[in-house]
């Protein structure tokens, strides 16, 4: 793209006279300028300067039209919101939009003096900037250019957003910003409204984080393909918004999240204590409880409909609420499964013990603590009863008939009575398949190892393992695949059902990456008419529960 340099003072059109740049990025420069051609005594306005591609002599006689007309209907569905474009000029290759002053300091601006913003105040301004896309969205316009530039934040925090009429006025996939631009934008795809989403994300990522999820790298064609391939660096500092980022910053724009998700999660965060709740509730364990409620995923089901559960998944409570629904992941004791705190220090270690094979009567890894004592049978107390042992709660605190397998190539997990190896599947050093069942249970658990895949747990089931099922036995997914946390670390979800020998089964499958390219898998199948069954339901808990990777 071109870009035009012009000194302070210089007019442009003949009537506006530049006196200070108040906010620079990529192709596009903000000046604070002053109209003199508007009568006596001239009036404060905002000049945006932006380069044009080199190619754009066709669309660029269409520009400054396309860009009034919408800023004028934007203004009439948002007053207040939207800055009033007065004037817009093309002169050798620069877009130069003249806006009515407005009262307020640009984001990018406030971000570079003040640093990081704390994630009540982003959440505040992200649902400022919500409400904008709500109503464009709903009368089907696209910003395509969001970006921390494009939204003036006032005294009382409430925004003003520039920037309307950009998108489409030129062949160009981004004019200003690249950093922002949606991957759908670096691929020069057809845009929508999730890439305005997809902005909102990265805005909201900057303000808690201090930097873009993707750097300026120079020259725009470098931004926009880092945004494309590279993978999203983690946020550190988001706290509670850390799920809402993440689930705005999805590749596949058909995965990322609805608005009336984010401005739940948005919502909710306003009523949060940063300091308290950045110290007293690990961030992991929100995205955790948010991810278990996420429509799809492993608690979506008949009996979450029922429920009515929506995005009140951003707190702990939902855990609790999980666990009384009974759903996949959901148990009032330590370690559940959909609550992605790491195992305490004192869980037993993967492989300790006998180091065999078969299931072994184990305290499961991960549960702390010791059974309450009881009065030695040598010296009973007659003045108190013996309490009798009830099959539903043995002392290994695993539910009954359940026992820990400690697997030779590392890994454990708590498997039904009965069970063991079926089959084991290797490919080398590189990746190993066990599946484990009992005969005449049409029921398996197929745990899988791999030391070669990518550094993104939903791309690996869309891109590696998805293919492959899609080929054969009548495969459907149920839901989205869904981005989790399982034990800390990330991972993914997908649920499907498919035609074996004869019989619709139903599968849950949940993916965790363990770092340096290595994987892990757990697939859950029983037959589909059979999936809600209570025992089943229970065994997905138990297995998520207990299963401990051999390496780490």
């Amino acid at each position: 793209m071109g870009r035009a340099h012009v000194s302070t003072h210089q007019l442009v059109a003949g009537r506006y006279r530049l006196l200070e740049i108040i906010q620079r990025e990529t192709n596009r420069i903000c000046w604070y300028a002053e109209d003199i051609g508007a009568g006596e005594v001239s009036r404060p306005c905002l000049v945006t300067q932006i380069g044009l591609p080199d190619d754009t002599y066709e669309t660029e006689r269409r520009t400054a039209g396309r860009l009034l007309r919408t800023s004028e209907r934007m203004v009439l569905l948002c007053p207040g919101r939207i800055a009033t474009v007065v004037d817009a000029i093309e002169e050798a290759g620069t877009l130069w939009t003249v806006t009515e002053w407005i009262d307020g300091t640009p984001l990018g601006e406030l971000l570079s003096e003040q640093g990081t913003f704390n994630y009540v105040r982003a959440a505040r301004i992200g649902l400022e900037v919500l409400d904008v896309l709500d109503a464009a969205h709903a009368e089907g316009v696209t910003h395509g250019e969001l970006s921390p530039g494009q939204v003036f934040v006032r005294e009382d925090q409430s925004v003003v957003v520039t920037g309307y009429g950009l998108v489409g006025a030129t062949l160009a996939p981004r004019l200003t910003a690249p950093a922002f631009a949606s991957p759908e934008q670096a691929r020069d795809q057809h845009i929508g409204p999730m890439a305005d989403l997809w902005a909102l994300g990265a805005i909201l990522y900057t303000m808690v984080e201090g930097r873009p999820p993707f750097r300026d790298r120079g020259r725009p064609e470098n931004t926009l393909k880092a945004v494309d391939r590279l993978p999203l660096r983690t946020p550190m500092r988001a706290g509670p918004l850390t799920q809402v980022v993440q689930g705005l910053l999805r590749k596949d724009a058909r995965e990322r999240l609805t608005r009336p998700v984010v401005r739940e999660a948005l919502t909710r965060a306003l009523s949060e204590d940063p300091e308290a709740a950045m110290g007293a509730v690990p961030a992991p364990r929100l995205r955790g409880a948010y991810a278990a409620m996420r429509p799809g995923g492993p608690a979506w089901s008949r009996r979450t409909m029922v429920a009515g559960t929506t995005l009140a998944v951003v707190t702990v409570a939902v855990a609790v609420l999980a666990a009384t629904q009974g759903l996949p992941g959901g148990d009032s004791g330590s370690d559940a499964a959909e609550s992605p705190a790491r195992p305490p220090a004192s869980a037993a270690t993967p492989g300790e013990g006998t180091g065999g094979g078969s299931p072994e009567p184990s305290e499961p890894p991960g549960r702390t603590g010791s059974p309450s004592p009881t009065p030695s049978p040598s010296s009973p107390d007659p003045k108190t009863p013996t309490p009798t042992p009830t099959p539903s709660a043995p002392a290994t605190g695993l539910p009954a008939g359940f026992r820990t397998y400690r697997a030779p190539e590392g890994f454990s997990v708590a498997l039904p009575a009965g069970w063991k190896p079926l089959d084991t599947d290797r490919q080398g050093d590189l990746r190993y398949r066990v599946t484990f069942g009992a005969a005449g249970d049409d029921r398996t658990l197929a745990v899988t190892y791999s030391k070669r895949v990518g550094p993104d747990p939903v791309a690996v089931w869309r891109d590696e393992v998805e293919p492959n099922l899609e080929r054969s036995g009548d495969y459907r997914r149920i839901g989205e695949i869904r981005a989790t946390t399982y034990q800390g670390r990330e991972a993914a979800d997908l649920e499907w059902t498919a035609d074996v020998d004869g019989t619709r089964m139903h599968t849950f499958g949940r993916g965790f990456l363990l770092g340096e390219g290595r994987s892990f898998s757990l697939r859950w199948t029983t037959p589909d008419d059979d999936w809600e069954d209570k025992a089943n339901q229970e065994a997905l808990r138990t297995f998520l529960k207990t299963f401990r990777p051999g390496s780490d």
